[in-house]
C-alpha cells in the first residue's frame, strides 16, 4: 500500500485507505439524502437565480418552436399564470421550500413565454409579400459605405408595394453608381428600386434571415436602380429620425476619417471597433480573422465594451487617486465606476447599440453597478440578472448565436474564476523586482491561454452548430492578438475620441491602426497555418440541447450536481459527433438541388446560386467551394433538365420546361421543378413551385427505402415572418 507523508516526524498517513472510508460513508448516506444536502448547498450558495433565468430562456424558446398563443389571448393567459405562479410561490416559500420553487420555476417560464409573444406583436410592421419594383419616396434612416456601394435603411412614406401589415415600410437597400456620394442620414429621396421579401433559410435548420429581418423591423431588402432624387421633405422628419440620422452622420465622419488617417484593412477594422461600421473590411479580411479564431475582436462586444469602460474607469481612479485630498475625502472607487457606465453608454449608442453591444453595456452596467454597492462585483447571480434583462427585451435574441456564444462565454469564465478563488493557496516567499516582472508577465500569458481555453470550450457547441466551422489554432491567435487589442488598440481608441472634438485624434488612430495592422498580420500567419479553418456537418437541436444543459450544469452548479454534466456532454458529442446529413437538398425556388453521390458527397443538378449551393456544402461538412468542377462531374443535363440515380429509391428530376414531365413524372421517384406540376403527375414525391412556395427549402433523407422529407416551414404555419402564398 502507498502511503503519503505529510509533514516531518508525523505518522504516515495513509492516503488511499482515508479516500476509501470516505468513499465508504458517502456511499452509506441513502441517495435522497445526498440529494438533499446538494440542492441545500446550491440554495446556500444563491444559485437560483440563474435557473430562474434558465427556466425564463425555455419559455422563450417553447414559443418560438411552437407559435401557440400568439395572439391576444395567449398573451394574457401566459401573463395571468406567470403572476399567479409567482404569488403562489411567495406564499408556500415558508412552508413549503420545494413547493414554492416548482411555482417559481412556472412563473418564469410562463414569463417568457410572455415576453416573447409580447415581443412579436410589438414589432409587427409591413412586409413585402413578393418580389415587386417601383418608384418609392421616404427618409434615409441610415448609411454605411460598402466596398462596391452603401447600404441604405429607408422609412417609406410612399410606394405601389405589394405589403402586408399596417405602418410605414422599412427597406433595406444597396446604392451603387451614380448617387452615392450625394445622400445623407435625414434626406428625402425618391427613387425607383427593386425589392424582395426578406429570405428564408435556404434549408430546414439553417440561419433565417426573414425571421431575424422581422424583429430589426425589415419590410424587404434589394436595390436601388439609378440615381436617387433628394427633394424637400413633404413633412418634417420626427424627433426619432432626426437623432438618428445626426448620430449616423457623426458615425459615418469618425469612420471615413479613421479610415483615411490609418488606411488600408488596418483602417477598415479600426473604424469597425470605433463605430461599429464593418462595409470597409474586406470578405478576405474576414475569412483572416475567421480562420485565426479572433473574429470576435471586429463585433463589438463584451471584450470590447469590458476594455472601454475598464479604460475609463481604472484610469479616472488613477488620476484621482494621484491627488490625496480627492482620494482622502471623495469615494473615488464609486466615481469612476459612474464614469465607466456613462462611457460604456456612449461607446454603446455611438458604436450603432447592436444587440451585442446592449447586451454587453447592460452586462457592464450592473458590474459597476454592484461596485456603486459595494457588492461583488461579477458573479453568476450579475449574469443572471443581464440574461433576464436583455430577454425581458430582446426575447428573440435567445436563438441567435451572439446571445449564445457571449454569456455561455461569460458564464464558463466566471465558472472558472469562482473554482480558481476556492483552491487553496499556499503562500510563497515575496519576489524581487525581475522576479514580479517575470511573474507579470507569466500571469498574463497563462491568464489569456486559460480564459481562450475556457471561451472556447464554452462556445465551441454554438460555434459548430450555427456556422459548422471550428478554428483548431483560435487559443494561438487569441494569444498573439489580444494582448495587443487589450493593452494597445483600445486605450488608444478611448484616448482617440476623447481628443476628436479638439482634433488632436490622429496619433490616437495612428497608434490603434498600428496595433490592428500586427493583429491582422499575425492573423494571416495563423490563417495560413495548415487545417486552420475545419468544416464541420451540421448537427441537430438535440445534441445542441445536451451540450447547452451540460454547460448549464457545470457552470451553475457548485454541488457535486456538477457531476451531472458528463453524462450530458458525453451524449451531446456523441450525437453531434455523427449527425444525419440530408441525401438531397432542394433549393426554395426549385432552381436547383444537390443529392449525395455514390462517393458520400455532394452532386448538384441545376443552377441553386452559389450563396445558397454554400451553405449547403458547409451544412453538409464539404469544405469544397461553389465553383469546384467535381461538384458537377457525371451530371446529365439538358434544356428539359437533369436526371440523376438515387440509391434504393430510383432517380432523381430536375424539371426545366413543361415537355418534361411526362416522361419524368412517368419514372422518377422525385421530380423538383420550378415550374407549378401538371395534376396528373404520378411521381412518389413532387416538389414544384406550388409545393415549394408552401413549404420553403427541404431536405430528404432514404430510410429503408422511404423518403423523409423536411422543410423551412411546417404545415400549418403562423409565424408572421414567413412569406404569403
Amino acid at each position: 500500500m502507498i502511503a503519503g507523508r505529510i509533514g516531518a516526524g508525523r505518522p504516515a498517513i495513509d492516503v488511499p485507505a482515508r479516500i476509501g472510508a470516505a468513499w465508504r460513508r458517502w456511499r452509506l448516506v441513502p441517495l435522497r439524502t445526498r440529494i438533499g444536502r446538494a440542492l441545500l448547498s446550491e440554495l446556500e450558495r444563491r444559485r437560483l437565480l440563474p435557473w430562474g433565468a434558465v427556466l425564463f430562456g425555455i419559455g422563450v424558446l417553447v414559443f418560438f418552436q411552437t407559435q401557440i398563443g400568439a395572439g391576444r389571448t395567449g398573451l394574457l393567459v401566459a401573463v395571468a399564470t406567470a403572476l399567479a405562479a409567482g404569488a403562489g410561490a411567495l406564499r408556500l416559500r415558508a412552508r413549503s421550500l420545494a413547493g414554492g420553487l416548482a411555482l417559481a420555476g412556472v412563473a418564469f417560464l410562463a414569463a417568457g413565454f410572455a415576453a416573447a409573444v409580447h415581443r412579436q406583436q410589438a414589432v409587427a410592421a409591413p412586409v413585402l409579400v413578393a418580389p415587386a419594383g417601383g418608384t418609392v419616396a421616404g427618409f434615409v434612416e441610415s448609411l454605411e459605405d460598402r466596398a462596391g456601394g452603401r447600404r441604405l435603411v429607408l422609412r417609406l412614406e410612399a410606394h405601389d408595394l405589394p405589403v402586408e401589415g399596417e405602418g410605414r415600410l422599412r427597406v433595406r437597400a444597396t446604392l451603387r453608381g451614380a448617387g452615392v456620394g450625394a445622400l445623407a442620414p435625414g434626406d428625402w429621396i425618391e427613387a425607383r428600386v427593386r425589392l424582395l421579401p426578406p429570405p428564408e433559410a435556404v434549408r430546414p435548420g439553417g440561419y433565417d434571415f426573414a425571421k431575424s429581418a422581422w424583429f430589426a423591423g425589415i419590410g424587404a431588402v434589394g436595390g436601388v436602380v439609378g440615381a436617387p432624387r433628394v427633394l424637400p421633405p413633404p413633412r418634417p422628419p420626427g424627433l426619432d429620425l432626426v437623432l438618428a440620422a445626426r448620430l449616423d452622420v457623426l458615425r459615418n465622419a469618425v469612420t471615413t476619417r479613421i479610415a483615411e488617417i490609418v488606411g488600408g484593412q488596418a483602417g477598415a477594422v479600426a473604424a469597425a471597433l470605433v463605430t461599429g461600421k464593418r462595409g470597409l473590411i474586406t470578405e478576405e479580411t474576414n475569412e483572416i480573422l475567421r480562420a485565426a479564431g479572433v473574429y470576435h475582436i471586429v463585433s463589438i462586444s463584451g471584450l470590447h465594451m469590458v476594455l472601454a469602460a475598464g479604460t475609463v474607469f481604472f484610469g479616472l481612479r488613477a488620476l484621482l487617486a494621484a491627488v490625496p485630498a480627492l482620494a482622502l475625502a471623495w469615494p473615488i472607487k464609486k466615481i469612476a465606476a459612474v464614469a465607466a457606465i456613462l462611457a460604456g453608454a456612449i461607446y454603446c449608442v455611438f458604436s450603432g447599440a447592436a444587440v451585442a453591444t446592449e447586451r454587453a453595456l447592460i452586462m457592464t452596467t450592473i458590474v459597476f453597478g454592484a461596485v456603486l454597492l459595494d457588492r461583488t462585483a461579477l458573479s453568476m447571480r450579475n449574469l443572471a440578472l443581464a440574461a433576464l434583462i436583455v430577454l425581458v427585451r430582446e426575447p428573440e435574441a435567445l436563438v441567435g448565436p451572439s446571445f449564445q456564444m457571449s454569456f455561455s462565454a461569460v458564464a464558463g469564465l466566471i465558472a472558472g474564476a469562482e473554482w480558481q478563488a476556492s483552491r487553496p493557496r499556499r503562500p510563497a516567499p515575496p519576489p524581487g523586482r525581475i522576479g514580479r516582472a517575470l511573474r507579470g508577465v507569466r500571469n498574463g500569458l497563462s491568464g489569456i491561454v486559460v480564459t481562450t481555453l475556457i471561451a472556447t470550450a464554452a462556445t465551441g457547441p454554438f460555434a459548430a452548430f450555427h456556422f459548422q466551422v471550428a478554428n483548431p489554432y483560435g487559443i494561438l491567435g487569441n494569444v498573439l492578438a489580444l494582448p495587443i487589442v487589450t493593452v494597445l488598440v483600445m486605450p488608444a481608441a478611448v484616448l482617440g475620441m476623447a481628443l476628436a472634438p479638439l482634433g488632436l485624434d490622429a496619433p490616437a488612430w495612428l497608434a490603434m491602426g498600428a496595433g490592428m495592422a500586427q493583429v491582422i498580420a499575425f492573423s494571416e500567419w495563423v490563417a495560413g497555418l495548415p487545417g486552420a479553418r475545419v468544416v464541420v456537418p451540421a448537427f441537430g437541436v438535440g445534441a445542441l440541447a445536451l451540450l447547452v444543459a451540460a454547460l448549464l450544469v457545470v457552470t451553475i452548479c457548485v454541488s457535486p450536481l456538477r457531476l451531472l454534466a458528463l453524462p450530458l456532454a458525453a451524449a451531446g458529442i456523441l450525437a453531434a459527433s455523427d449527425p444525419a446529413r440530408p441525401d438531397l437538398y432542394v433549393d426554395r425556388d426549385g432552381r436547383g438541388l444537390a443529392l449525395r453521390g455514390a462517393d458520400g458527397r455532394l452532386v448538384v443538378l441545376g443552377e441553386p446560386g452559389d450563396f445558397v449551393l454554400a451553405q449547403w456544402l458547409q451544412a453538409d461538412g464539404d469544405p469544397r467551394a461553389p465553383d469546384d468542377p467535381g461538384l458537377v462531374a457525371g451530371v446529365a443535363c439538358d434544356p428539359l433538365g437533369c436526371v440523376a440515380p438515387l440509391p434504393d429509391v430510383g432517380a432523381v428530376a430536375l424539371v426545366r420546361a413543361p415537355g418534361a414531365f411526362a416522361e419524368d413524372c412517368a419514372r422518377a421517384a422525385i421530380v423538383v421543378s420550378r415550374l407549378t406540376a401538371p395534376a396528373w403527375c404520378a411521381a412518389p414525391h413532387v416538389l414544384d413551385r406550388a409545393r415549394l412556395a408552401r413549404t420553403g427549402a427541404a431536405t430528404l433523407r432514404l430510410r429503408d427505402e422511404a423518403i423523409a422529407i423536411e422543410t423551412v416551414r411546417r404545415t400549418p404555419e403562423t409565424r408572421p415572418w414567413l412569406a404569403r402564398e
